[in-house]
């Protein structure tokens, strides 16, 4: 017989959440975001385990997939518990809120019970193969080709910026199969094993001189035709809904703020600030606040507030790295943590929805501007 959902109050579940933490966070990972780093993944992986015991995996999906049918709220509270607590709250949000969400919404039967239990109890890992060198910011101009050959689909192309590409099992893949179609009408969604042969996984040096992020390269790759998700050349509505998830799980970042705010709040501590150095520091813990109110306001649904949220605090992080690098001088161009904020600030303005479509994004649709205007072909 199978097994309803539970019917657990959100204090009750609060308080069981409040007690396993409190038993198992010392043992857990540090925190690490949203993407387990490639040098944490072991230690990843175990975590996600013991959440799969507990029942803290899946909170909100359905009982006939591995989940305990508990709704958004309790999912909510697990995310602030575990922000609170300092640990991950998910293994890698590519599985278990981009994968694992697409497929319980547009997956056959089939595909569902091929990765939708494996991906809870982390024994499927995934990573997103969206983005390329010329089609990042604007996905709808990717030009990886799936062309189908019978019962197979042939991968030619080449994906960047992907996180979890050298050690992921599966991969969620947008290519275009129709390349006659109008841009956002000729591609489609896939399933995608990493082994498969003709796929090149090449880690990407940043400036940094560490390596967070892989290139993919697909030659000739014959991928089984049973892997497309959703319908052929429908793809962009799949990834669109895909990432609308990943925006609306962001219920725990004002924790994260918080914690920023502490942290800039010490950049003055044993230093003796100038009058510049101060008001600029000043400046910088009220535009933080003012996220703060404005992410309260929010609440647990994504809106055009968080492209203002995204926008804001990457451009004060990136002024506080550049802070912390002006108060620590001309070591600060040399090596140390300062100099690294340096060197990675930028990046920010990349990750997540770079800044120029956040932009694009809230003249748009907040203020009412005028669409950007397309550059027109001949």
């Amino acid at each position: 017989m199978e097994q309803a959902p539970e019917t657990l109050g959100l204090d009750e579940f609060r308080t069981s959440v409040q007690t396993w933490l409190g038993a198992n966070k010392a043992t857990a990972p540090r925190d690490y975001g949203a993407i387990c780093p490639p040098d944490l993944i072991s230690a990843g992986i175990e975590w996600q385990q013991r959440l799969f015991e507990a029942g803290f995996a899946g909170i909100h999906w359905p009982v006939e997939h591995g989940g305990r049918g508990l709704g958004s709220a309790h999912q909510a509270v697990w995310m602030h518990e575990c922000a609170l607590a300092g640990v991950p709250p998910v293994l890698n949000m590519v599985g278990l809120v981009l994968a694992g969400g697409s497929i319980m919404k547009f997956g056959t039967p089939e595909q569902q019970q091929q990765h939708l239990l494996p991906t809870l109890q982390a024994n499927r890992v995934w990573c997103q193969l969206f983005s390329e060198p010329s089609a990042g910011s604007d996905l709808g101009s990717l030009s990886t080709r799936a062309e189908r050959a019978g019962d197979r689909f042939i991968i030619n192309g080449q994906k960047v910026w992907c996180s979890g590409g050298r050690y992921s099992d599966w991969g969620i893949l947008m290519a275009r199969t129709n390349p006659e179609a109008k841009k956002h009408d000729g591609i489609s969604f896939f399933l995608f094993p990493m082994n498969l042969p003709g796929v090149e996984i090449r880690p990407l040096k940043q400036i940094t001189g560490e390596a967070e992020f892989d290139e993919v390269f697909f030659t000739d790759v014959e991928l089984p035709a049973d892997q497309l998700l959703g319908p052929l050349h429908g793809g962009w509505g799949v990834g669109m809904a895909v990432l609308t998830n990943e925006r609306g799980h962001i219920g725990a970042s004002v924790i994260g703020l918080e914690r920023r705010l502490e942290s800039m709040a010490r950049i003055a501590e044993g230093r003796d600030l100038n009058v510049v150095q101060r008001q600029s520091l000043a400046e910088l813990l009220s535009r933080g606040n003012a996220f703060k109110a404005m992410g309260l306001r929010q609440g647990p649904v994504a809106s055009t507030a968080a492209s203002l949220m995204k926008l804001g605090i990457t451009e004060m992080m990136f002024d506080s790295a550049m802070l912390r690098g002006d108060l620590a001088g001309a070591a600060a161009m040399l090596e140390g943590l300062d100099s690294q904020g340096m060197l990675a600030a930028p990046g920010g303005r990349i990750a997540g929805g770079t800044s120029q479509v956040q932009r694009n994004i809230i003249g748009e649709r907040l203020l009412g501007l005028p669409r950007e205007p397309k550059p027109t072909t001949t």
